[in-house]
C-alpha cells in the first residue's frame, strides 16, 4: 500500500470505504476492550500473590526490636529503607518510606512547599506571586495536575530522545518563578526513554534562579525491564551532591507495578537534610505509615537481586503483548506513512504520534467501538496537545488475545481520521 499522502482523492475514498466497512463490522461486535492505563494484568497480580501470605504469626511482626503492629517509625522501619538504598543507588538515611502510593508523596511534597515552603524556600509558595512547573511532554498526565492543582503555571518542554530538552530547561530556570520540573527518567511515561549521561550531568548542575528550584524525580520504572537485561541508573542524588546542589532534587518510587499496584509501598529519595525537613513536617500529619506492609514487603521481595528476578517474570507476561502492538503497527500503519511511535524496551506505554490534528477523532472512534484509550491530549499540560498527535497505548492490562483485537481496531480508526482529514483537505 502506497502512503496516504501519495494517493488521489479517488484512491484515498475507496481507501476509507474499505477501512470504514470493517470499522462497522468491529462496532457491531459490542466489544469492552480497555488500554486506558497501565495496569499490571490479573496474571502479573497472580504472580507475586505469595505476599499476601508472608506474615502469618504475631512473631513475624517483630523486625530488627520493632513491632510493626505498633505506632512509631514515621520514615520507615530500618529493613525498608535499607531496601530502597539498595534500589535506587542511595543510602538509607536519604529514604522516607512512605505507603501505597509514590504519587502521594509527589503531592505531599508539593503540598508542604506551598504551605511551608522547601528546605532553601525564602516563604512557602502559597505567598510567591507566581509559581511555574516546567512538564517534559508528552509526559504524565498526574504530575501536571497535581502542580496545576496548587496553581502552578505548566510550562512545555519539549522531550528529545536524550530526555528533556535541557536547552530550554537551563534558559527556564533562569527565571525566579520556575520552581521546579517532572521527570521521568528511566523509560519515560509515555516515550520510554532513558535519559541520557548528559542529561543527568545537566540535571546535576543546574544553576536555577530560585533557591528552592525542585527536581522531581519519578523513577517510577526503575527496574521495569522487559526486553533485555536490566540497565542500571545512576544514582542522581549523589551526583546533585557532587555538582553542589545536594537538596535540589527529590526521587520517588513504589512497588505498584512489582506487588500490587494501589497496596504497595512507596519511598523518597533525597538528601539527609531534606528528609529531616519533611520528617518533621510529615509528623503533624502522621504517627507513621503502614509498617506491617513495609515489612511483608521487604519478606517478600527480600533485595534488589531477588526484585529483578521477580521482575523477569513479569517481563516474560509484558514483552509477548509489546510485541503485539509492534507488529500490528508494522503490518497495519507503517505502509501508510503517517504515523511514528517508539519501541520500549521497558516501561508500560507505547507513545504514538499520528497525523496532526486526527488524535482526538481517533481516539473518539475507538470509544465508539468499544476500545478504551487514554484521552488525547493527556500527555500535554492542561490536557492540551497543541498538534492533536499524540496517543498513549498501555497494553498491560488486556490478555493477548483482545489485546489483538484492540489493536485491529485501534489502527483502523487512525487511518479513518487520517483519511477523513485529507479527504477534508
Amino acid at each position: 500500500m502506497p502512503a496516504y499522502y501519495k494517493l488521489t482523492k479517488d484512491e484515498l475514498q475507496r481507501e476509507y470505504e474499505k477501512e470504514k466497512l470493517f470499522f462497522e463490522q468491529c462496532k457491531a461486535q459490542k466489544l469492552s476492550l480497555n488500554m486506558a492505563r497501565g495496569k499490571p494484568s490479573k496474571k502479573q497480580l497472580d504472580t507475586v500473590s505469595g505476599l499476601l501470605t508472608i506474615l502469618t504469626e504475631a512473631e513475624d511482626c517483630i523486625v530488627d526490636g520493632v513491632d510493626t503492629r505498633n505506632y512509631g517509625e514515621l520514615a520507615g522501619i530500618k529493613c525498608a529503607r535499607e531496601y530502597w538504598a539498595d534500589m535506587l543507588g542511595c543510602k538509607p538515611e536519604q529514604t522516607f518510606v512512605g505507603s501505597v502510593s509514590s504519587l502521594n508523596l509527589m503531592f505531599d511534597v508539593i503540598s508542604r512547599a506551598y504551605t511551608h515552603g522547601l528546605l532553601h524556600s525564602p516563604r512557602p509558595w502559597c505567598r510567591e506571586e507566581k509559581i511555574k512547573f516546567l512538564c517534559p511532554s508528552p509526559g504524565y498526565d498526574r504530575h501536571f495536575r497535581v502542580a496545576e492543582f496548587f496553581g502552578a503555571e505548566l510550562i512545555t518542554v519539549d522531550m528529545t530522545w536524550d530526555g528533556p530538552n535541557m536547552d530550554q530547561v537551563e534558559q527556564y530556570v533562569q527565571d525566579p518563578q520556575v520552581k521546579g520540573i517532572w521527570c521521568v527518567p528511566k523509560y519515560s511515561n509515555p516515550d520510554g526513554i532513558i535519559y541520557s549521561e548528559e542529561t543527568l550531568a545537566r540535571f546535576a548542575n543546574l544553576k536555577p534562579a530560585a533557591p528552592d528550584f525542585a527536581i522531581m524525580w519519578d523513577n517510577a520504572y526503575c527496574v521495569h525491564e522487559f526486553r533485555g537485561e536490566y540497565k542500571p541508573f545512576p544514582d542522581i542524588i549523589s551526583m546533585c551532591e557532587a555538582a553542589g546542589n545536594p537538596d535540589m532534587v527529590y526521587e520517588f518510587a513504589s512497588t505498584s507495578k512489582i506487588t500490587f499496584a494501589g497496596s504497595g509501598i512507596s519511598v523518597m529519595a533525597a538528601s539527609e537534610a531534606n528528609i529531616q525537613h519533611f520528617t518533621k513536617l510529615f509528623s503533624v500529619q502522621m504517627i507513621s505509615n503502614d509498617k506491617i506492609n513495609q515489612l511483608r514487603h521487604i519478606r517478600y521481595l527480600k533485595d534488589k537481586a531477588h526484585t529483578l528476578e521477580i521482575m523477569r517474570r513479569h517481563a516474560k507476561i509484558m514483552a509477548p503483548k509489546f510485541r503485539v502492538v509492534s507488529e500490528a503497527l508494522h503490518r497495519l500503519i507503517l505502509p501508510c506513512g503517517f504515523a511514528e511511535w517508539n519501541e520500549p524496551k521497558g516501561g508500560y506505554f507505547v507513545s504514538l504520534n499520528t497525523m496532526p490534528g486526527t488524535a482526538k477523532r481517533a481516539l473518539e472512534l475507538c470509544k465508539q467501538a468499544g476500545v478504551e484509550m487514554t484521552p488525547a491530549g493527556a500527555t500535554y499540560p492542561y490536557g492540551v496537545d497543541p498538534r492533536d498527535r499524540n496517543i498513549r497505548i498501555a497494553p498491560s492490562l488486556p490478555p493477548v488475545e483482545e489485546l489483538e483485537k484492540a489493536m485491529d481496531v485501534f489502527c483502523t480508526c487512525l487511518k479513518l481520521a487520517a483519511l477523513e482529514h485529507l479527504l477534508e483537505q
